[in-house]
């Protein structure tokens, strides 16, 4: 029996002018840290760009407590995170800790 995962969908917003920069970084994600994110829980992980920057992420996760806390631990984090952060518009915090978490208010089995 498979562990149920919670599911997590988030926003963002990337500066319009550094859209495909921002592209370019997630064809090129570092081997480390993709690593990283498998390890500490972050499953089904996709991340989705609308034009003006608008950016939705969602992943599945047994805890997502759990799954911020180990990504903190790694070392690869604090990299990808420092450079990834000058991307968006009014971030608070880094980027995995900053995003505006949305309600699921539907989902089909």
């Amino acid at each position: 029996m498979s562990t149920p995962h919670q599911r997590v969908c988030f926003q963002l917003q990337v500066h319009p002018d550094r859209l495909d920069d921002y592209r370019d970084r997630h064809r090129h994600v570092w081997p480390d840290m993709l690593a990283a994110l498998r390890d500490t829980g972050w499953h089904n992980y996709s991340l989705f760009l609308r034009p003006d920057g608008l950016l939705i992420g969602y992943f599945e996760t047994p805890s997502l407590q759990a799954a911020r806390d180990g990504m903190a631990r790694t070392d690869v984090n604090a990299r990808w995170q420092a450079e990834m952060a000058p991307f968006f518009v009014a971030l608070q915090g880094t980027p995995d800790q900053g995003f505006l978490q949305l309600e699921e208010v539907f989902h089909l089995e």
